[in-house]
């Protein structure tokens, strides 16, 4: 990753600790905003970190592809020794040869291998001692089957096109936590807001308690009223822990996923939009069909498929190649003497020849190209698929958009009828026409619309965000950018 990101996060993350109190505990608190969880996340989550190491092995898997272009350097040395009856004489003797040789050979994209080779010899037989030495130029040229750049480069290829695949699994995963996050971040908002209402709830009835406790000592009202009431007060106080309860366990959540200190009280700097969300469908469905890295990833397997299936293809060929030589040698009691003949090309040969094989049937070949074109019409189809699957997630995400901004509009009016009607029903009761119980059970019901009201507007962002991440837009949203280079710092660090 970029080193000015990793800088940015870790300024970030400095700007967010500090030292303020908690309403918990006299803990760090990190003031964190939307942006700088996001950042935080893209930087310090685990799971991506894992997920990373994929296309770093990929481009690992296309060094190693790259290597059959490597010089493949050759030495040898022999020793061989032969006896056999002379044909003249009808005596034994002894042949003693020993050669040592050096070669080199590279292949080249279009298929052809060019090989040099020098060798130098002694041979010593009863009737004759003499140095040999030779250098010769190989050419072997496919000119069917395994011919051309593309049948040379398959896995080259292949192993290309897997770590774009990679990529777009990161990215696909990348965009899975970003949208996690953001739902992370306004669930702990959540949280927090119902805490309060839930407090503000608490000390109401502490209020109303104190009020009827008055009431009851003047005779006003039975002694029963202060049961209910106490009753009411020890529901709340339950109804406070367990909210309290909800906010740690979200912290701890957002402090998993961002690697946040242990122990830091964590506080939403933003509140979710209220803004309306106004998205042509049209539009919409063009952005997600050019950026969901799904589609993508589907693509390159596509890709991937129809250049196997052409290499196959070439595999039904028969093999006929091309085999070319030439070179010079020579041959002396001398060793110096041999090798000046060899440099004045004293005793040149050279070759040329044709070589056919094709298998009767070629059902191995035959199959293996069926099977790929098999593949190519299975991804295509899996593609199609694919898009038909996000067009229609993408109409689902901007209904639900619509229809969660309308529940906003929905909860608030809910909630100002419900706190209407409380302030009647403690009016009711100061002149004796509502009792304890009834103004409690009002104040239950401004507690649901309130916590109806903030959930509304939590599920209006994260409409948002799920329509984000259908159309593919997410990190742009979030100012996030991936590269195909974006794994390569992992190789290079063990390269």
């Amino acid at each position: 990753m970029k080193r000015t990101a990793k800088t940015t996060a870790a300024a970030a993350l400095c700007l967010l600790l500090g030292m303020a109190g908690s309403g918990f505990a006299q803990e760090p608190t990190v003031n964190l905003t939307l942006k700088d969880a996001i950042l935080l996340g893209f930087e310090r989550n685990l799971d991506l970190k894992v997920e990373l190491y994929n296309p770093a092995m990929a481009e690992a898997d296309i060094r190693r592809t790259l290597g059959i272009y490597d010089p493949l350097l050759t030495l040898g040395a022999n020793y061989n020794r032969t006896n056999s009856n002379n044909t003249l004489t009808f005596r034994p003797q002894a042949i003693d040869q020993a050669t040592v040789s050096a070669g080199v050979s590279q292949l080249l994209p279009t298929g052809t291998v060019v090989g040099l080779t020098a060798e130098s010899g002694w041979v010593d037989s009863s009737f004759n001692k003499y140095y040999s030495n030779g250098v010769s130029l190989t050419l072997n040229q496919p000119l069917l089957r395994n011919f051309g750049q593309e049948a040379t480069e398959l896995q080259i290829n292949v192993s290309r096109l897997a770590k774009e695949e990679s990529i777009e699994r990161f990215k696909t995963r990348l965009s899975d936590t970003v949208a996690q996050i953001r739902s992370d971040y306004f669930k702990l908002y959540n949280l927090r807001e119902v805490l309060l209402v839930k407090k503000n709830s608490l000390a109401l009835a502490q209020r109303i308690l104190a009020d009827t406790q008055g009431r009851v000592k003047a005779g006003v009202l039975p002694a029963m009223e202060i049961l209910n009431a106490e009753f009411q007060v020890a529901t709340r106080e339950k109804e406070v822990i367990d909210a309290e309860r909800g906010v740690r366990d979200q912290m701890d959540v957002l402090r998993t996923s961002l690697q946040l200190p242990i122990g830091a009280e964590i506080v939403v700097a933003d509140t979710p939009t209220r803004e309306p969300y106004q998205v042509a469908e049209d539009a919409a469905l063009t952005t997600a069909l050019v950026n969901r890295s799904e589609l993508a990833l589907q693509r390159a397997v596509v890709r991937t498929n129809d250049l196997q299936q052409r290499v196959a293809r070439n595999q039904t060929l028969p093999d006929l190649s091309l085999n070319a030589s030439a070179g010079m040698g020579g041959f002396d009691r001398r060793f110096l003497r041999g090798l000046e003949k060899t440099a004045t090309v004293e005793d040149p040969n050279w070759g040329i020849g044709l070589q056919f094989s094709f298998p009767l049937g070629n059902r191995a070949a035959e199959n293996s190209y069926i099977r790929s074109k098999l593949a190519l019409e299975q991804s295509t189809a899996q593609l199609q698929s694919l898009e038909v699957g996000v067009a229609r997630d993408v109409k689902a995400a901007i209904r639900q958009v619509t229809a969660n901004y309308k529940q906003i509009e929905v909860t608030n009016r809910g909630r100002a009828y419900a706190e209407d009607r409380l302030r009647a029903f403690e009016k009711r009761q100061a002149v004796g026409l509502a009792t304890t119980k009834d103004v409690f059970d009002v104040e239950n019901d401004l507690v649901t619309a309130k916590g109806n009201e903030i959930q509304a507007l939590v599920d209006y962002n994260n409409s948002i965000t799920q329509l984000w991440r259908v159309t593919g837009e997410i990190l742009d949203r979030q100012g996030i950018r991936v590269t195909d280079k974006q794994a390569d710092p992992l190789y290079d660090r063990l390269k």
